[in-house]
């Protein structure tokens, strides 16, 4: 018998970890996923959903997806046949072909997100839907484009944020709107731990209790939606108090100003009123990230609410008013780019091969656009499980039952979206091929690195692609470059100069000796080339031209707030199939505060409705402080057709948009508590 091997790679899920992850496996098959003990962000162990994923469900040949399938039965029933890929990708290349033929191109509509944060697993597909002059429903419209937008608005670069490595020179790290101790657990229990034990403070804001905010010196629980208030009331503390650095402004700055005379209008006061935090946390909160140097963590979920790019807008002038930037433990953190590394997307994505240019709408569009024969006739989705994850679930759901719709779907499992597909494609998973993964945090390059054979005859995203190119009969040579090739070519552009077997060897590796200060040169890719407070592009796209002290109304008598953030078992709607998880999960739930429901009348374990004018959601009860008046939490990513009712937290969701970028704004849902 062959002796154990084991092989390092790296978790390529939606996450700031992105751990090492070291497989053993004997006679090639995988016996065990673990953390990497040489990796410096797992330090050996995976979180707890992955740990069991990547050993439960990941290698589950029962649930994999394992040969093409043609549907038998009516859509959304999930009845198929297995068949070919020459089957699969001949119907599939007939059917765009015709659309092509007849001027429909654009009636091709692709979705995808991140299912996999691999280079090639999650950007490759992308040149062939260019070739064909398909139409790409935005992807980060349903998570993160408002914040983008924004950043970009105010610093020219959303994609540019601290290195984590400079939090050893902070005094301060503020955490706003994110909840690493859901979704970024390793950066939880070490670098927010281990930057406290150094002597930093720590700040926490946001609406919920969770579990880094209650680690935290300082946790501003405010009200949704006021998070534009509660900016400028820091701001206002600063100005008070003679702590801006009117230096960097001057230098560096432009339209500082303007926003005078509302900072001075936003007192702590006010604020307290107005976000229903005690203004004496405003005033030491304020104290201690304007002393600096700080650093500041944007979370993603703090832009999906109607305003999300003017909290952006406003949150982004503490950091220039305080001259937190281009020195040792300070800057702000969205997210850290590939460009960051020297990695130029359009190498994997190549738009030059859109030869009529690029089509895109909003995620927030996709359900009214599969309903119209006029815009879609063709849907394919990969990397994502839109059935599960997208706004207006039912509406969308009844598109997908169009007859006439054409429906691709690509997977590892079969899923809520995969029951309505004409074709399911099987996908390999991250254990099965090579690819490159850069978390979105920490500067660093990884290998992922297969180590087993995928199941059956599925094959990679990019493989996928590379073989619907040649049945279509196209012969660029950008639809058939191999993973070896394009690995490479990307690694020459980043500073890392070992191959791509170099880096499997070590897993991860750090591409600067020191760390980087954010903007250190204080050049901005903005018209001015300085951080824009007042911005005439934003008057261009109607847009005030500074950010304003906005709050969201409370909701009306009878109604809260919800909030989805991300569960403690869930990656998004990943690993909502496997069956440990689901016993960790428990029933779905809304965390009401007691007051809340002890005015309804409900009590611990109780049967709820939630109800609005989109759907109607049936859950328990729990009971917690971890909430406040007014607001419930619901956590995202249960797949709908393992939950009562077939239906999840999106079904109440509805399409609308956010002032900025035309992005989510799942945090601004309201809802009626029904008794069943």
């Amino acid at each position: 018998m062959a002796a154990a091997e084991t092989v390092k790679t790296t978790c390529p899920r939606d996450c700031y970890d992105a751990c090492g992850i070291t497989v053993t496996r004997k006679n090639g098959i995988i016996a065990n996923v673990l953390g990497d003990k040489d990796h410096a962000i797992s330090r050996g162990a995976l979180c707890g959903k992955c740990a069991i994923a990547y050993n439960g469900a990941w290698r589950d040949t029962a649930l994999r997806l394992a040969t093409p399938l043609k549907r038998i039965g009516a859509k959304g029933k999930g009845e198929f046949k297995a068949i070919s890929w020459a089957e699969a990708l001949g119907q599939i290349a007939a059917k765009f072909h015709d659309l092509i033929d007849r001027g429909a191109a654009r009636t091709i509509l692709h979705t995808h997100y991140t299912g996999t944060v691999g280079l090639l697993g999650g950007a490759y597909p992308v040149r062939l839907f260019n070739r064909i002059g398909a139409t790409e429903v935005d992807p980060d419209t349903v998570c993160n484009k408002a914040g983008h937008a924004a950043l970009e608005l105010v610093f020219g670069n959303s994609l540019e944020g601290f290195d984590p490595r400079t939090a050893r020179d902070s005094k301060t790290i503020l955490v706003w709107g994110a909840n690493p101790s859901h979704s970024a657990p390793h950066q939880d229990k070490f670098w927010l731990k281990e930057a406290r034990a150094a002597g930093a403070r720590i700040i926490v804001i946001d609406p919920i209790g969770h579990d880094t905010a209650k680690a935290a010196d300082i946790h501003l629980k405010l009200m949704p939606g006021t998070d534009a208030a509660l900016a400028f009331a820091l701001l206002n503390v600063l100005h008070s108090k003679g702590l801006t650095d009117k230096a960097f402004l001057a230098a560096h700055t432009i339209g500082w100003q303007e926003l005078v005379p509302v900072i001075e209008a936003m007192t702590p006061a006010r604020a307290s009123t107005l976000c229903g935090v005690p203004k004496t946390l405003i005033e030491e909160a304020a104290i201690a990230y304007g002393a600096g140097p700080s650093l500041l963590w944007l979370g993603q979920g703090v832009q999906r609410q109607p305003t999300g790019g003017n909290v952006f807008r406003a949150i982004a002038a503490l950091v220039a008013f305080t001259g937190n930037l281009g020195k040792a433990g300070a800057g702000f953190c969205y997210m850290n780019g590939t460009g960051s590394r020297g990695i130029d997307m359009t190498t994997l994505t190549v738009p030059s091969l859109a030869r009529n240019g690029a089509s895109s709408i909003s995620h927030m569009d996709l359900a009214a656009t599969l309903e119209d024969p006029a815009k879609a006739n063709a849907f394919v989705n990969w990397n994502n499980n839109p059935a599960a994850s997208s706004p207006d679930q039912g509406r969308l759901r009844r598109a997908l039952e169009r007859d006439d719709l054409f429906h691709v779907a690509i997977d590892l499992f079969r899923t809520d979206t995969t029951a309505y597909a004409d074709i399911v494609l099987p996908a390999a998973s991250f254990l099965e091929f090579n690819d490159l993964v850069m978390p979105y945090f920490d500067l660093t390059v990884s290998a992922q690195v297969k180590a087993a054979d995928p199941p059956g005859i599925a094959l990679s995203n990019q493989e996928i692609f590379r073989r619907l190119a040649r049945v279509m009969g196209y012969d660029d040579p950008e639809l058939f470059e191999t993973d070896e090739a394009l690995i490479s070519r990307l690694l020459a552009q980043t500073p890392y100069r070992g191959s791509f077997a170099d880096l499997a060897r070590i897993g991860t590796a750090t591409l600067f000796p020191q760390p980087r200060i954010q903007f250190a040169e204080f050049v901005f890719p903005t018209p001015s080339g300085r951080i824009e407070l007042a911005s005439r592009r934003a008057e261009d796209q109607g847009l005030p031209r500074v950010p304003l002290p906005h709050a969201d109304a409370r909701p009306a008598d009878g109604r809260v707030r919800i909030l989805s953030p991300a569960s403690l078992w869930l990656m998004n709607s990943s690993y909502g199939n496997d069956k440990v998880i689901r016993r960790r999960l428990g029933p779905p739930t809304i965390t009401l505060h007691p007051d809340d429901a002890a005015e309804a009348g409900f009590a611990e374990g109780d049967p709820i409705l939630l109800a609005n004018e989109n759907g109607r959601l049936a859950l328990a009860v729990t009971i917690s402080d971890m909430t406040q008046r007014g607001v419930g939490i619901v956590h995202k990513g249960r797949w709908p057709g393992a939950s009562a009712g077939d239906a999840n937290i999106n079904v109440l969701v509805s399409g609308r948009k956010s002032d900025m970028a035309e992005s989510t704004t799942v945090h601004g849902t309201e809802v009626r508590l029904l008794h069943p």
